[in-house]
């Protein structure tokens, strides 16, 4: 129409999309990495190498190591960020959590779970069975975070999963430890194993139950292995 005037659209701010993409591959990486055990309780991270190894300025890596110290990943010190210490107290409480979330979880997905995930869960086994055969810790860690992972995927509620991600996740330097220890590797072998035998069943009480006897066989195994931890 005659003198109409145009509505101006205004675009998206790129720099901004972008910084924020580069502090959420930077915090993915150090989760990995944290999940992995590559960094451990001796580790400092710095705001500075951590730019440098991305090759970005300091503030995505600071953003990216202040989400991990909100989500109880790391804790900052005067020096850097390191991984909290985990003590006794934290431990029991953390299970305490877990047995709370994951077993009711497990069973929610029973009859849900597509055949293509209940064969990556045999899959994720047979890597911790190879693990234990090898004595490979970083394989046994990987085949099980596999295993949970798989499972997970099928729950809808994402805060859900997210919780249980972060207090699994925030005992990994402990697990690397206790799982140097082949009695260690033994439970969580049979531990799994009854897990993937019920959910092949599609039995949600007999996952439920699977789970809770897991963590129960695993927080043993931490706190008998405390001392050499210590």
């Amino acid at each position: 129409m005659p003198g109409a005037q145009t509505k101006e659209t205004k675009l998206p701010r790129r720099t901004a999309l972008k910084q924020t993409t580069l502090a959420e591959t930077i915090y993915l990486e150090l989760l990995g990495r944290l999940q992995r055990g590559e960094i451990g309780a001796d580790d400092r991270l710095l705001d500075y190498e951590i730019a440098g190894e991305f090759d970005c300025t300091r503030m995505p890596a600071r953003q990216a190591l202040m989400r991990l110290v909100n989500e109880g990943y790391l804790m900052g010190t005067t020096r850097g960020f390191v991984v909290p210490i985990i003590t006794t107290r934290d431990i029991r409480e953390i299970f305490e959590v877990r047995r709370l979330l994951e077993p009711a979880a497990a069973a929610s997905v029973a009859k849900t779970l597509a055949d293509e995930q209940l064969d990556a869960l045999r899959r994720a086994y047979e890597k911790i069975c190879t693990a234990y055969e090898r004595n490979d810790v970083e394989l046994m860690i990987a085949a099980n975070t596999e295993f949970r992972d798989t499972w997970l995927a099928g729950v809808e509620n994402t805060r859900l999963v997210s919780a249980i991600q972060r207090f699994a996740d925030h005992v990994q330097h402990v697990r690397v430890k206790t799982l140097k220890r082949p009695e260690t590797q033994k439970v969580v072998v049979a531990s799994v194993g009854a897990m993937l035998d019920a959910f092949m069943l599609r039995d949600p009480a007999r996952i439920e139950s699977a789970l809770k006897n897991g963590m129960k066989a695993a927080e043993h195994e931490y706190f008998e292995s405390w001392s050499r931890v210590e």
